[in-house]
């Protein structure tokens, strides 16, 4: 029997289901010498797009050019040593760009560092990421670029992701882009394409990421969640939209629950509950990650009930004021509770 893997970080997961055609065509540019050296990896969030270009990385970084035709896929041993090194954010030919923590939870990473104290997932959970990667962070590959590769092998660049960057940060990548290095590959991870810079997509080659099917995001989540009913399982690749960072996040947060609820109270219409209502928006609200998770899954109705539906005007009404109320909430520092059901009460009016 196999072992089941349970890490679902792309540092140290090798497993990507669904995408074998990608695969196959990265592995058969490498084996022809036509290998671009930068690549846009898009796709919708969660679908595998971190994971691939991880792999990627680890087999070029492994892979014998002299010997091409003995490799029949992207797959590198768990216990090799580039495998080792990579997981643990070690090896000197890799460099990943993110988004970095803010300068206060910096220093209180650091503060923890010097004092010998780790901090506990929770408290990692809270730090804060800085809102975007910045033209100082962009440099730091130019620091990479500038050293020797060990055994004149390649260098990997992975960015994720270059959405994240600000216009300084963009036009820094770009010169990068307009004359890279001998042997150096740039993965360049994008949920949304369309936004980035003409002059950035027309110099590299493209890989779109497909939604997974259902079968595969159920294939997932009973690997890495095992403890979920077949039940269960279903009802939360049915509305993960293809993506199985989604669905995790969903199985994580009884999110299929919330959204059986969130159908009952539309099912009920002009005859909803106020009180229904309320507990919806109690446990919607109970944290911050279950409030923007309620976000998402009420658009997600409004946007699959339109489908559905002969009254379209209606649902677009529907979904522009929730549109315009989620964003009042924030800008406008109104109460969550109160601004949650107000959009669903509208809901069950007009559904």
């Amino acid at each position: 029997m196999s072992e089941v893997v349970t890490s679902f970080d792309p540092q140290y997961n090798n497993y990507l289901l669904g995408h074998k055609d990608i695969e196959d065509l990265f592995l058969r540019c490498w084996k022809d010498n036509s290998l671009h050296n930068s690549w846009i990896i898009s796709g919708v969030k969660g679908v595998g797009k971190a994971t691939f270009a991880y792999k990627v990385a680890r087999f070029i970084l492994s892979a014998d050019e002299n010997k091409k035709n003995q490799y029949t896929s992207l797959d590198v041993l768990p216990d090799s040593q580039v495998f080792r090194l990579v997981a643990g954010s070690s090896h000197p030919d890799l460099k990943v760009l993110q988004r970095d923590y803010t300068d206060t939870d910096r220093k209180k990473i650091l503060k923890a560092i010097k004092d010998g104290d780790g901090l506990s997932p929770e408290e990692l959970k809270e730090l804060k990421k800085s809102a975007y990667i910045r033209v100082d962070d962009v440099r730091t590959i130019n620091e990479f670029l500038s050293r020797k590769s060990s055994g004149d092998g390649w260098r990997v660049v992975i960015i994720d992701s270059i959405d994240d960057m600000n216009s300084a940060a963009a036009n820094a990548v770009l010169k990068i882009l307009e004359e890279p290095p001998h042997k150096v590959l740039m993965l360049l991870i994008s949920h949304n394409p369309n936004r980035l810079l003409p002059t950035i997509k027309s110099r590299c080659a493209k890989i779109e990421m497909r939604p997974l099917s259902i079968n595969d995001v159920s294939s997932l989540l009973r690997r890495y969640r095992s403890d979920l009913s077949e039940k269960d399982i279903k009802r939360i690749a049915a509305i993960a939209s293809g993506s199985i960072g989604k669905a995790l996040i969903y199985a994580d947060n009884n999110a299929a629950d919330l959204y059986d609820e969130l159908c009952g109270l539309a099912a009920s219409g002009i005859n909803y509950k106020i009180s229904d209502v309320i507990n919806f928006c109690n446990t919607a609200t109970s944290s911050e990650e279950r409030y923007v998770l309620a976000q998402e899954l009420i658009l997600k109705f409004l946007s699959e009930h339109a489908k559905n539906t002969s009254n379209v005007v209606e649902i677009a009404e529907c979904w522009s004021n929730a549109i315009k109320t989620f964003s009042e909430i924030e800008s406008l520092n109104m109460d969550k509770k109160q601004a949650l059901m107000n959009i669903i009460v509208n809901l069950c009016k007009q559904i």
